[in-house]
């Protein structure tokens, strides 16, 4: 586990350098520039199936794999220091959530969600998150409410900094956060799921104006009405919540897309 955390700090730490298949290892170690003469280095340390599962979807997570983005068995096997047995069950794996599109004779993407699809991934969240923030109030703790409040001062700093991929990170983890607090453990891996597979439609629907994201203003309010044990005032804000993203999913035209490699690299 330490060694673990080690490799992923100096991932983290180098995020900011690359930007292209490296999008899906910008967990790993900066491995590769396409336009470079050096070869590809692989993670020093050798990783398993779920650490390469874990790497990916993190890199989805965080926006630096776009959708749409072709997966490659060679360069992923070569970017994360593994067999091509281990990618192929990876993407299958990721397939199975429904974050990577595998087609006969095509190979693997990155998913793409329709416009439907991304409207009704976020009609379910309104329904379990306003599920959760009802069952959670009659339960909080002081603790919990200072957590949050914690959570949500860091997330307004990212955005201060104007790191806003920081920010959106923080922003998910609030969302997650509310579900754990619950303590219903299937409500919350129900929600897990779909947010795993939120970021894609995002950034495949989404303008990069901030006002089509998660607004920290309102993660306050919810917050608030929380802490003043009114369940039906947090809830009805949660609904908006998310109701404001879902009603502003729409089609939007395509970025040209970086290297694989970089992407994973990248932050």
């Amino acid at each position: 586990m330490i060694i673990l955390s080690t490799i992923n700090l100096f991932i983290v730490n180098n995020i900011e350098k690359y930007v292209t298949i490296n999008s899906l290892t910008k967990i790993r170690p900066p491995i590769i520039d396409s336009n470079s003469d050096k070869s590809k280095q692989p993670f020093k340390i050798a990783m398993s199936e779920d650490d390469v599962l874990r790497q990916i979807e993190q890199a989805v997570i965080d926006h630096r794999l776009p959708p749409g983005t072709k997966l490659k068995e060679v360069q992923l096997a070569e970017v994360f220091g593994v067999k091509r047995g281990t990618i192929r069950k990876v993407l299958a794996r990721l397939a199975y959530s429904r974050l990577v599109d595998q087609l006969p004779n095509r190979g693997a993407s990155v998913a793409k969600p329709s416009v439907k699809e991304g409207r009704d991934l976020f009609s379910t969240r309104r329904v379990l998150e306003t599920a959760i923030i009802q069952a959670l109030v009659p339960q909080i703790e002081k603790t919990h409410i200072q957590q949050l409040r914690q959570m949500l001062d860091q997330e307004q700093k990212a955005y201060e900094f104007d790191n806003s991929k920081l920010a959106l990170s923080l922003s998910v983890d609030f969302h997650r956060q509310l579900a754990k607090m619950n303590g219903n453990r299937v409500l919350e891996e129900y929600l897990n799921d779909i947010i795993r597979r939120t970021p894609l439609v995002i950034l495949t629907h989404l303008s990069a104006d901030p006002q089509s994201r998660c607004r920290n203003q309102e993660h306050a309010a919810i917050v608030d009405a929380i802490a003043a044990g009114d369940a039906k005032k947090a809830a009805r804000i949660m609904n908006q919540h998310l109701l404001h993203i879902e009603n502003r999913i729409e089609y939007k035209s395509e970025d040209p897309q970086p290297d694989l490699a970089t992407l994973l690299l990248s932050s």
